[in-house]
């Protein structure tokens, strides 16, 4: 290892959070991460799919002293098909097949899990809700206000480096993008992970597996009017959906609610 460069406060601990914790403790970089859930949400249910390519599975083996365990955690995808489906006529027409797809496909948990347990302990603040940050007049370090959920005390940390992995609606970022919105894609969607293990001789199981056959290595992605869908298989018997359908922004305005009385 070598010089120690400063240190570097991450606020968020998921993915991207300990991604680059293990970035910059390769660069020699001091690191703390704070979290403001109480505890690391390893073998938490939640999340979805992920397809990851070579070079990132080049990236986390690198963070890891034994890496392969990513691939004993991971499913490989060596196909890549994209189909329409007419579902009044029940027929579906494929119209790209890679069979050179070198992708594997990960669960979010599992890969947070992985990634979480190649860090020390140590290096995680859990419970530790951002609240706002300084910088010094010459910006060279920063100065990171946290409320400690439990205690509900407020606890300042010095830093030279600041990391906002706290995900789409950052309010790290908004400080230097104030203007800065997130623009509709043109689709809403739903997703989630179908655990079928114990269940794989099921009428639904098999009916699955009958409309997409090569389940377990090939990643469909499904055309439908005004829809598409995504499916692919994970390690453990589980499936990963998605489910999207085209349609005008919709309106997210908050309507205030008139207490009714009978």
């Amino acid at each position: 290892m070598g010089k120690k460069k400063g240190k570097a406060i991450i606020v968020g601990g998921s993915i991207a959070g300990l991604s680059c914790a293990h970035s910059l403790t390769l660069a020699c970089w001091d690191v703390l991460v704070l979290e403001k859930s109480s505890e690391p949400p390893v073998g938490s249910p939640t999340g979805a799919g992920l397809g990851l390519d070579p070079q990132a599975r080049q990236i986390i083996k690198s963070w890891l002293t034994t890496p392969q365990l990513l691939d004993e955690i991971t499913l490989p995808l060596s196909i890549d098909q994209n189909q329409t489906t007419d579902s009044e006529k029940k027929v579906t027409r494929i119209l790209t097949r890679d069979e050179d797809f070198d992708f594997r496909a990960a669960y979010w948990s599992d890969i947070q899990s992985l990634l979480y347990n190649a860090l020390p302990q140590t290096m995680f603040l859990w419970g530790h809700k951002f609240l706002s940050f300084t910088m010094s007049q010459d910006e060279s370090n920063v100065k990171v206000k946290t409320l400690v959920v439990e205690t509900q005390e407020t606890v300042e940390i010095e830093g030279d480096l600041l990391i906002a992995a706290d995900g789409c609606l950052s309010s790290i970022r908004k400080t230097f993008l104030p203007d800065f919105k997130l623009r509709y894609s043109g689709y809403c969607a739903w997703r989630g992970v179908f655990d079928f293990s114990g269940n794989e001789n099921s009428e639904t199981v098999s009916g699955i597996k009958k409309v997409y056959p090569d389940l377990g290595k090939c990643l469909y992605f499904d055309l439908g009017e005004q829809t598409h869908s995504v499916f692919y298989e994970l390690f453990n018997k589980k499936l990963n959906w998605i489910w999207y359908v085209n349609q005008p922004e919709p309106d997210l305005k908050v309507r205030r609610l008139i207490p009714l009385s009978f």
